[in-house]
């Protein structure tokens, strides 16, 4: 065994809890611990929101133990509504199939499912799908006391919109996951984001009780700005590990754009940088923390895009704020078709809709070239549509126009 995982990730500011820990530091030194994270099978793609446990299971299997990614099948195949006010549409088996083989893909960028202590992927719909509900409840439900799962944070948060017993269940469902994993695999180490906290712990009790045998819990910090807010989001939507989603281009420049004050915590969870060359990196509070954005995007999309697009998007993105349109991403549209502005911002991309196209032109945020573009009725001039121009968004936005 390497340097305990624990050391590793307490450094990094992975840890936010665990449950007897000084046995689960002593148990993760001394021998290789099947450990799981569970994940939602309801996209064909991970996103940034995942990030944080992928690194997690890297930096733990790196260090000899062995990953075990839970697919919630069951769960997906009758509406998780947890956080949200409409029942998911159902999916079908061919559905989360094709999910998970989506999965598998994104997620041997960051560990490997071959090998020694080679990742596992199980998916929960093996056995929750088949199960009698009276012996369930005889099994699993008598080890649980209603007065103590109401006091947990996750049931709390819900009491005051409206609890439904589906999601009452939730709990019970999670824990048996972790006692069928801990049976076939002798998994002994549920992990996962902090907000998982009582559901993880609810496992590990279970484990005590049914076999009397040792089992731990252990969360993650949330990937957050400096503000508390989720990292991952944009005016499109989440930031998706697919290429075809998010553009290796966009994906580097989300990372670009962090806030000076959260390229430390990007950089020691999402990159496999040095402690040392990260602080040092990121010790200045001035315009120098620009280098330290760009090694930073360009680390964390060479983890998910490989070398050759993360060089790729650094050139555009030095492309584009340096002014060599040569560099730039570069976009194909009808010009002919879209010589209004307004039609063309939402043509390329920058703007969602004609409402968003006519606010950014109101707020001076748009410019062909060096001309900032001040009237909705600005029309593409006869040479742009035939050579092409450069549009900019603001000061973060700078595309290459090219006629189709």
């Amino acid at each position: 065994m390497s340097k305990n995982v624990m050391d590793i990730l307490r450094e990094r500011g992975f840890i936010k809890q665990t449950v007897y820990e000084d046995d689960l530091y002593e148990l993760l030194g001394k021998e290789s611990v099947p450990f799981y994270i569970g994940f939602d099978p309801t996209a064909d793609s991970l996103h940034v929101g995942h990030f944080l446990a992928l690194m997690a299971m890297s930096h733990m299997q790196k260090a000899g133990h062995k990953p075990i990614v839970l697919i919630g099948g069951g769960t997906a195949m009758v509406g998780d509504p947890s956080g949200r006010t409409d029942m998911r549409s159902m999916m079908t088996k061919e559905q989360i199939a094709h999910n998970c083989e989506c999965f598998k893909k994104q997620m041997s960028k960051f560990f490997t499912f071959e090998g020694e202590n080679a990742a596992v992927m199980v998916n929960n719909a093996d056995w929750l799908l088949n199960l009698n509900y009276i012996d369930f409840l005889r099994e699993v439900g008598a080890h649980f006391s209603v007065n103590r799962m109401l006091t947990a944070e996750c049931f709390k948060q819900r009491l005051e919109r409206g609890l439904s017993f589906l999601e009452f269940n939730y709990m019970l469902m999670q824990s048996y996951d972790f006692l069928v994993l801990c049976r076939k695999y002798g998994c002994l180490l549920e992990c996962g984001g902090d907000d998982q906290w009582s559901n993880i712990l609810a496992g590990a009790d279970l484990i005590r009780r049914k076999e009397g045998k040792s089992a731990f819990a252990m969360t993650f910090e949330l990937l957050t700005t400096s503000e508390g807010k989720k990292m991952g989001k944009t005016q499109k939507g989440a930031v998706w590990l697919d290429a075809n989603k998010t553009t290796p281009y966009e994906f580097f420049q989300y990372f670009r754009n962090v806030d000076d004050a959260d390229v430390n915590k990007c950089m020691r969870f999402l990159t496999f940088l040095e402690m040392d060359e990260i602080n040092e990196l990121t010790k200045y509070q001035d315009e120098r923390m620009n280098a330290a954005k760009e090694r930073l995007a360009y680390e964390v999309t060479k983890i998910v895009h490989g070398e050759e697009e993360a060089g790729k998007a650094l050139e555009q993105a030095r492309g584009a704020f340096g002014g060599n349109s040569d560099q730039m991403p570069t976009v194909t549209v009808d010009l002919a078709a879209n010589k209004n502005i307004v039609d063309l911002l939402v043509a390329v991309g920058v703007a969602k809709s004609k409402g968003e196209a006519k606010r950014l032109i109101d707020g001076g945020g748009v410019k062909i070239g060096e001309e900032t573009v001040s009237s909705y009725g600005y029309g593409i001039s006869d040479s742009d549509a035939v050579n092409g121009f450069v549009l900019h968004k603001g000061k973060k936005v700078h595309l290459r126009v090219q006629p189709a």
